[in-house]
């Protein structure tokens, strides 16, 4: 078994990140919205935050409160959008329940989504056309190639068709000629469709969820999920490691291996961006 090292892959790609910042003749701006009610959002901010105070990146929070009306949400990002100065915006997700966050993401200018959850990146991606991808699904792509894992004629399993993670995930394994099968919730025979994959990536919000009988020996196992357990102050992912890790080929732990990948995916969007809007 070979431990997939998201935090060093992400500490090497950190500093290419950091080569590409001299180059660049100027210095990137990422706005971030943050409406008021998920204290999740605060931590994922803050490292967000962190990461660009070390890279020299310019970090502006918006923060609003938890009954702002949507018109309001809209009007500020018009407002960053028409902002020459704020090259990248990023709407922390999730929002209250009254506010639509799939118009939010519309509103966005395509050009200054790095999260790619605009229509128009999502379409993009889609089509294999150029475009903002996803952070995490991008940071996982970011890993199979670190570790020369090949996925052109793989059999991917992706486990979670959110917008976040599991459509994007299976669009760029697509994209990279896997041959893809996403399970749910409504999924029938599971452990069935599971024991035959080579790529399994999962990302489901449940702890534990897959276990060593669910996967075929040697598969390359990808765990997205972060799971607190009630009581304790341990995380673990979707995946039950200490049974997969003995016949997983490749598997990454939780924490230390999507998530760091996940901010550096962001940190190269951010750059992206702003070449795209000085070319």
């Amino acid at each position: 078994m070979i431990l997939i090292e998201g935090k060093k892959v992400a500490e090497k790609r950190r500093e290419k990140v950091i080569e590409k910042l001299k180059e660049l003749g100027g210095i990137p701006s990422l706005a971030v919205i943050r409406v008021e009610g998920d204290p999740a959002s605060e931590i994922y901010i803050r490292i967000k935050r962190k990461m660009c105070e070390e890279l020299g990146i310019n970090f502006t929070e918006y923060h609003l409160e938890k009954d702002v009306t949507q018109e309001e949400l809209l009007n500020l990002i018009h407002k960053l959008n028409d902002d020459k100065s704020v090259n990248a915006i990023l709407l922390q997700s999730p929002i209250p329940y009254h506010l639509d966050i799939m118009e939010a993401f519309e509103a966005i200018n395509p050009d200054k989504d790095v999260d790619g959850f605009s229509p128009v990146n999502t379409g993009r991606l889609v089509q294999g056309q150029p475009s903002f991808k996803a952070c995490t699904p991008y940071g996982i792509m970011m890993l199979l190639e670190e570790y020369g894992i090949s996925i052109e004629g793989k059999h991917c399993v992706v486990i979670g068709r959110s917008n976040i993670v599991g459509k994007p995930m299976a669009e760029l394994l697509l994209n990279a000629n896997g041959t893809i099968t996403i399970c749910h919730s409504k999924t029938k025979n599971l452990s069935e469709i599971t024991k035959t994959a080579d790529i399994i990536v999962v990302a489901i919000g449940s702890p534990n969820f897959i276990t060593a009988d669910m996967i075929k020996e040697d598969a390359v196992v990808i765990d997205v999920g972060i799971n607190r357990i009630p009581g304790t102050n341990k995380i673990v992912g979707d995946v039950d490691f200490e049974s997969a890790k003995e016949k997983a080929g490749y598997i990454t732990p939780v924490p230390g291996g999507v998530g760091p990948m996940t901010i550096i995916a962001l940190m190269e969007n951010v750059i992206k961006a702003y070449e795209l809007q000085n070319k």
